[in-house]
């Protein structure tokens, strides 16, 4: 079996509740959503093996023990074999995923994302993150089950809703600011 992979590196989660968190990022090709604001090149791609991944992650950083497979949409492609590999090879596999498609067992961590308009398939994760397109996001608490719910900014060139974001979380406290400090601070 192989993998289409757009890049594998090393940095910092930039989102979310691991934000800071050093880890390897394994992001796959491919997405089955074609959202506007995505910032990710589908155009080109490397076929690899689970044990061509396992290799680059250990290249990259011996001492991480942490993996986020990321896209597009990792849950077109990922399964246990890739698990397993990552698993036995002693580190810990996060995803972040679209939630419209089930996932394989055996994951650490689950990020969904949900994007309006799509049928979530995922009925429970780690944590939610909802980019803020201006929709009321709480309908989203009807179709998945999470103890953290983040509300991301939608970030278009130079525009940005964040005053809208932070004013919805203080009338919404359930709620909690998830902001790309990757991009903030220059990193991947």
């Amino acid at each position: 079996m192989s993998y289409k992979i757009r890049e594998i590196f090393y940095s910092l989660q930039g989102e979310g509740c691991h934000t800071g968190i050093p880890a390897v990022f394994v992001r796959f090709s491919g997405c089955n959503l074609r959202c506007p604001w995505c910032d990710t090149d589908f155009s080109t791609y490397e076929e690899r093996t689970a044990e061509d991944i396992v290799a680059e992650v250990r290249r990259l950083q011996k001492e991480t023990c942490y993996v986020i497979l990321t896209g597009g949409e990792p849950s077109l492609q990922v399964d246990e074999a890739l698990l397993q590999a990552l698993h036995q090879a002693g580190y810990k596999v996060a995803i972040e995923t679209n939630g419209t498609r089930e996932l394989p067992s055996g994951i650490d961590w689950i990020t969904c994302s949900p994007k309006e308009g799509s049928t979530l398939r995922l009925r429970h994760a780690d944590e939610v993150k909802v980019v803020y397109t201006g929709i009321n996001p709480e309908h989203w608490k009807a179709d998945i089950e999470t103890e953290n719910w983040l509300l991301q900014p939608l970030a278009r060139g130079e525009q940005t809703n964040t005053q809208k974001v932070i004013q919805y979380i203080l009338e919404h406290p359930t709620w909690r600011l998830s902001v790309q400090t990757h991009k903030l601070i220059g990193l991947r």
